[in-house]
């Protein structure tokens, strides 16, 4: 599947990896479909490094997630320059939303 995004400095598009990652796509297409990125912001940019969205609105409160899902770090997929991954905490199953 692909994702559209539409940002204030314009527009990009992201394929999944279902094969791959299939409980990731599973749970980013789970927050896509119910609408609850829409009004988020990209909270975190290290330039050069990632920019990080999908967990704040513009008044920088917390949106709501789902149960976290189970790390699939081990599919031979890398965070490389221009992939889409998820945040976790230092816990390895612990990605939800961002």
């Amino acid at each position: 599947p692909k994702v559209a995004f539409e940002t204030t400095l314009g527009s990009f598009t992201v394929e999944l990896n279902e094969e791959k990652a299939p409980i990731t796509v599973a749970n980013f297409l789970k927050y896509v479909e119910d609408g609850s990125y829409e009004g988020t912001i990209f909270h975190r940019i290290i330039p050069g490094f990632m920019a990080q969205g999908g967990g704040f609105n513009q008044d920088m409160q917390m949106v709501k997630t789902y149960a976290p899902i189970k790390n699939e770090g081990n599919n031979g997929l890398n965070n490389d320059r221009a992939t889409i991954a998820m945040a976790r905490t230092n816990a390895p199953d612990s990605a939800t939303r961002q």
